[in-house]
């Protein structure tokens, strides 16, 4: 049997609009993504996440879609999305999409057809009501007031959890999970190799009628549709949960989701980070169960949303809030952070890299938002969560490489003040630099992919002296060891595993020099990093 290419991947998300404009209307689009796959895959990247770049009135990013079977005008043609397909498999590198399938566009087909006419067959495709209920809480308390808007022209409410312009589609009709299945087949067919399957825990409630228990069936259906079409498909479940429950969207047999985004190591990640200890991370990773055999959680250090910190105690949250969002305007929602990490961590890039290296040490299957591998800032000028939806920093040239056009005519301002303007944090300027942070993790991206027991094997938090440093060994026939000094003092550590001799490193923050010592004595400098692996071991 094939190895499953998502056990040992590094996944990059891209912003279409976002990344690269290559016809100089303002807008990055297909073709200039396709221009930088071997920027990406240079990096050692082995997959992307494509953001949604389907036909949509864009009031919400492209989450907001109204035909998911077209490709919007901005960013090409289906023709495009062929031909970075081609360009990806050329590459090795594997292209997983949107799908966002638990709401619509009010803009499309089906909502428009389906407000006309109560005896249309498009009406049942969304949820209704004579008189809301508004038991359920929006996803948005600061933006909407309610989940239901009173529709004219259909003489009822309609439930949109989201945005009002995003009315919920009914997943309990069988004429939508058929819709479903011919939007998952038209871009399996075209090569892509997964789907990032958007809002998924509320996918499950609707299709359960509610009732959580009983909606199960629409992920073990959808893992059975991709299945039979490409059976190493991966769906990609974006799953904020306690992390008890996280073993019912994996599945017995792994027949649910395959990757799962995992909130729970994410927010208590940057409650280590806040504290300066590795305690919380070593307790989020030892509480949460083990996924089946053919899963694997997904993980991240910032993404395109808020950094929502639902998963951690009022006392914990308000302490990550304090230390990485101290003014109200760089918070959102009244739950989370809407800044990047390089800004959170005051550009100090020793920090950022240690960061980097505390993801890529854990065993899971890593993704890299576009820009973090540079440092890229935040504009807090923007509304809501669009702070962090900056154009990508290429250069020094104006818009920052990114496109040609005057900048008034930009999707998006480019950051061009500040610490993190784009004459200062660039991809050309970290190319020079091989001490850069775009060099450093690079070679974390290139070093991880060749550590494939962190991706197949077995992993255990390693209990060292210092509580500011993260230890963690991962087991395969081989042996890993992983250290990351979340403080700015230097230390030595002491590893009192017996059966870690002739260890050696394989990437190190400096030159450290050969391990030595029974028990192994391990020096780490300010915000230090060192991967290691037995001697014999390194070319097996």
């Amino acid at each position: 049997m094939r190895p499953l290419w998502y056990r040992n991947a590094v996944i990059y998300q891209i912003d279409p609009s976002l990344f690269r404009d290559s016809n100089g209307d303002g807008c990055g689009d297909l073709r200039g993504i396709t221009e930088r796959l071997d920027y990406i895959r240079g990096l050692g990247c082995t997959a992307i996440w494509l953001m949604p770049f389907y036909q949509s009135p864009f009031e919400d990013a492209g989450y907001d879609i109204s035909d998911h079977l077209q490709v919007a005008e901005r960013f090409g043609d289906l023709a495009d999305i062929v031909a970075l397909l081609e360009k990806a498999e050329e590459l090795g590198l594997h292209v997983i999409i949107e799908l966002v399938v638990q709401h619509t566009s009010s803009e499309h087909r089906w909502f428009q057809e389906a407000r006309r006419d109560r005896d249309s067959p498009y009406r049942d495709y969304y949820i209704w009501a004579d008189e809301p209920d508004d038991a359920i809480e929006p996803i948005f308390p600061t933006v909407e007031d309610s989940v239901w808007t009173w529709d004219e022209q259909a003489g009822q409410y309609y439930r949109h959890l989201f945005y009002k312009h995003e009315p919920d589609l009914d997943l309990t009709n069988p004429r939508v999970i058929h819709e479903i299945e011919r939007i998952m087949s038209f871009w399996l067919r075209l090569g892509v190799s997964g789907f990032r399957i958007d809002a998924a825990v509320h996918m499950v409630r609707q299709a359960g009628g509610g009732d959580l228990r009983q909606g199960y069936w629409l992920l073990e259906h959808m893992r059975d549709f991709v299945t039979m079409r490409r059976p190493e498909t991966v769906l990609l479940g974006e799953i904020d949960t306690d992390p008890e429950k996280y073993i019912e969207y994996f599945g017995d047999e792994a027949d649910r989701v395959t990757l799962l985004l995992d909130f729970w190591v994410n927010n208590h990640l940057f409650l280590a980070l806040a504290r300066q200890q590795a305690e919380p991370l070593c307790r989020a990773l030892n509480s949460q169960p083990l996924p089946p055999s053919h899963s694997q959680y997904a993980l991240w250090i910032r993404n395109h949303d808020e950094l929502s910190l639902d998963r951690l105690e009022e006392d914990e949250r308000n302490e990550v809030l304090d230390t990485f969002a101290p003014d109200q305007n760089m918070r959102a929602y009244n739950r989370g952070i809407r800044r990047r990490l390089a800004p959170m961590l005051d550009g100090d890039e020793r920090r950022i890299a240690a960061t980097h290296a505390l993801l890529f040490s854990l065993p899971g299957t890593p993704i890299i938002r576009y820009g973090e591998e540079i440092g890229m800032g935040d504009d807090l000028e923007r509304p809501e969560r669009l702070a962090v939806r900056t154009p990508m920093q290429w250069s020094n040239e104006p818009n920052a490489g990114f496109s040609c056009i005057d900048a008034q005519r930009l999707i998006a301002p480019v950051i061009d003040e500040g610490p993190f303007a784009f004459d200062r944090v660039n991809v050309f300027a970290q190319t020079l630099r091989s001490d850069s942070l775009m060099a450093r993790t690079g070679n974390m991206i290139r070093t991880r992919i060749g550590l494939r027991e962190i991706g197949i094997g077995k992993r255990r938090t390693v209990e060292v002296d210092d509580p500011s440093v993260f230890a963690i060994r991962h087991d395969n026939d081989s042996t890993v060891l992983m250290l990351v000094n979340l403080a700015d003092r230097e230390t030595t550590v002491t590893i009192t595993d017996d059966d870690l001799q002739d260890m050696v490193d394989v990437l190190a923050d400096c030159d450290y020099g050969q391990p030595e010592g029974t028990p192994l004595q391990l020096r780490l400098g300010p915000y230090g990093y060192r991967w290691l692996r037995r001697k014999q071991q390194l070319f097996g």
